[in-house]
């Protein structure tokens, strides 16, 4: 596994992103693990977040795009901290763009922040985490009505590896087939289990036996046969 992997995550861990116990999730699941991107509040884990998604799209995607869509409302951040990144580790101005939540009529007008949209832009769109896709069915059809777009793929932090609303495939693989775009993350549940499994982190073990066998349990039940 890449050094960035194994250092992001700890630091989801570490800021308390990624936790683990007895959650229920809005679909209903009773989940042994949750991930809330919200946690990221101060300018250092920003910078740091940014790096890490710097670096999963330039493995994934390379840097052969023009435009980082961060649908609205946590992509808006993680577009600019990621574009910040992109520009400060490999050299590249990438342009950001976001989706208002409403259209605005007066001053800086329409559905967009940032950049405006034009025929032939290369993009690739950054969220948290991707758990049923309604998100992306909301900003594909805005995206594709601004301008004659290119969208290169997808990018979020973790695959919770778990399946999507047609019950057979992940949410990242269903968006994949139904849009025609790839998918990626920085690290996926499997990896982040393989890292931290019986592994002392700062003086304690994070997913011990116990845990170990509760995450088994939920992905027996909802994991991408």
């Amino acid at each position: 596994m890449e050094q960035y992997k194994q250092e992001f995550i700890e630091f989801m861990v570490e800021s308390d992103v990624l936790k683990f116990g007895e959650f229920t999730l809005k679909s209903g699941r009773k989940s042994p693990f949750f991930m809330n991107a919200g946690a990221y509040v101060t300018g250092t884990q920003l910078r740091r977040l940014g790096e890490y998604y710097a670096r999963a799209i330039h493995d994934n995607y390379g840097l052969d795009f023009d435009v980082l869509f961060g649908p609205a409302y946590k992509g808006i951040p993680l577009g600019v901290a990621t574009t910040m990144a992109i520009s400060e580790l490999y050299g590249k101005d990438i342009r950001y763009c976001s989706n208002r939540k409403e259209v605005k009529d007066h001053g800086d007008t329409g559905i967009l922040l940032g950049t405006k949209l034009k025929d032939g832009d290369r993009i690739v769109i950054i969220e948290d985490v991707t758990t049923s896709g309604k998100s992306i069915e909301e900003t594909f059809p805005i995206i594709k009505a601004q301008a004659d777009v290119e969208i290169k793929g997808l990018i979020v932090s973790l695959n919770r590896m778990e399946v999507g609303k047609g019950g057979a495939k992940s949410a990242l693989d269903e968006i994949k087939d139904l849009y025609g775009f790839e998918t990626s993350a920085i690290v996926s549940m499997a990896e982040v289990v393989e890292y931290l499994y019986n592994r002392p982190y700062k003086g304690k073990i994070i997913i011990d036996d116990t845990l170990k066998e509760a995450i088994d349990a939920y992905y027996a039940q909802y994991g991408v046969k």
